[in-house]
């Protein structure tokens, strides 16, 4: 087990698969309009599972990443659905938020700590 997981536990990683996932689907809304893009997602409980295994963060991300299987077909080929985008994102930041406040009191409690406050 690595020091920054003592410290931080699974949140630095979550953080980490998160960021990752707020860019793939990113990447996904920036193509909304491109003929035969096929948007991805990455099943973040897998890549968690994965990197808990003793992988990397990028390593783990790269094993949970999956094509999306559209709810309706477009003509184009183009499989990205805004509004399954936009929830995705929006549930992703919010997590993503989440940790990152964890992660910011934790930092304070070992400053306190370290400082003897």
């Amino acid at each position: 087990m690595m020091a920054s997981e003592k410290l931080f536990g699974l949140h630095a990683t979550a953080l980490q698969l998160r960021s990752q996932r707020m860019m793939l689907l990113a990447s996904n809304i920036a193509n909304a309009a491109t003929p035969n893009y096929k948007a991805r997602d990455l099943d973040f409980s897998k890549a968690l599972d994965l990197a808990q295994q003793g992988g990397s963060a990028a390593d783990a991300m790269q094993g949970a990443i999956a094509y999306r299987v559209p709810v309706q077909s477009s003509l184009d080929g183009n499989t990205v659905e805004m509004a399954t985008e936009q929830t995705a994102f929006a549930e992703n930041a919010l997590a993503y938020r989440s940790s990152l406040a964890f992660l910011s009191g934790r930092v304070n409690t070992l400053t306190r700590a370290i400082k003897g406050e």
